[in-house]
């Protein structure tokens, strides 16, 4: 349990019991489609996933939750594996039922937001902080006309793209890189503060009706499993349909969005996969390409030491 204190305080005359001071730390996986979010962290006046999620919780603790997320999603961007942590009275969690939680809050919220998991966290846990790594994949469909079915869920680029050059100019950016070029600068910083962030992997690959596969050469193009994607109903009835994986210990704002933007250019052939190495030492954000749109974006894990959570 941890201790903080009770919203309000409480006044001389009235001191707080212990059940008003204690809390119990949970733990969520969430999935969600952001299409109808302006991203997840709570805002004022708007819908997000934390603010959607929050008043679910609160309804079923009758409590006032405030959640922390591993990775804060952007308008329009989804998550197939969302973790987050929540510190709920004490009173309350104690007796509380996972899945009767995780039913209530899926009657509340599916099926935009989805709890897949729910239960105490571990001790010492964060959801942000103890997280290693994150994970996100990036669909685009590349085909003459768009598919109607995955049009939330991939960005259509009818033009023709060389699989091979966008596999190689992902291998630049593994390793530790200042990837100024392609974030937003963080607030309260400099143009001149770098943006340190270690790439675990990066690669293209074409799914089939079997999973990801590569065949186009260069570590952006192996074989690599991808979930719940790669099967016939959610394949491009013309063209295919690309992912960009990409894990890294952590990542900034409008990152894979830049990458992908830039990468698919290499693919079209308006810049060259060896561009991609110049534009991270560059540090300058006009070298990169417009960020892909935010609807082709998912988080699709987060690791906690070496295993996903």
């Amino acid at each position: 349990m941890s201790r903080v204190p009770p919203p309000g305080g409480s006044g001389p005359d009235q001191p707080a019991g212990p059940e008003e001071h204690e809390t119990v730390r949970w733990r969520l996986r969430v999935a969600y489609n952001g299409s109808g979010f302006h991203g997840f962290a709570a805002q004022n006046g708007q819908a997000t996933v934390a603010g959607a999620l929050a008043a679910a919780l609160g309804r079923v603790t009758r409590s006032t939750p405030t959640l922390t997320c591993a990775g804060r999603t952007d308008t329009g961007v989804h998550a197939q594996d969302q973790v987050v942590h929540v510190d709920l009275p004490a009173s309350i969690a104690t007796g509380l039922d996972p899945e009767v939680l995780l039913r209530s809050c899926n009657r509340q919220l599916g099926p935009a937001i989805v709890v897949r998991e729910a239960g105490p966290a571990p001790s010492g846990f964060d959801a942000r902080r103890s997280a290693t790594a994150r994970r996100y994949r990036y669909l685009v469909v590349n085909a003459p006309v768009a598919d109607p079915l995955l049009a939330g869920l991939a960005w259509h680029v009818p033009d023709g793209l060389d699989l091979r050059a966008m596999a190689a100019a992902s291998d630049a950016l593994l390793g530790e890189h200042d990837f100024r070029a392609f974030c937003r600068r963080v607030p309260g910083t400099s143009a001149d503060d770098p943006i340190m962030r270690r790439v675990i992997e990066a690669r293209w690959s074409v799914v089939d009706g079997e999973g990801a596969r590569g065949g186009s050469g260069g570590r952006g193009a192996r074989t690599s499993p991808v979930a719940d994607v790669g099967h016939a109903a959610l394949l491009p009835a013309d063209g295919a349909l690309l992912a960009f994986e990409i894990e890294a210990n952590a990542f900034c704002h409008q990152m894979v969005r830049s990458l992908v933007g830039t990468l698919v250019d290499v693919g079209r052939g308006r810049k060259r996969a060896s561009d991609m190495l110049w534009i991270l030492r560059s540090a300058d954000r006009q070298q990169a390409s417009q960020p892909a749109p935010p609807h082709g974006l998912c988080l699709v894990a987060v690791r906690y030491g070496s295993q996903p959570a």
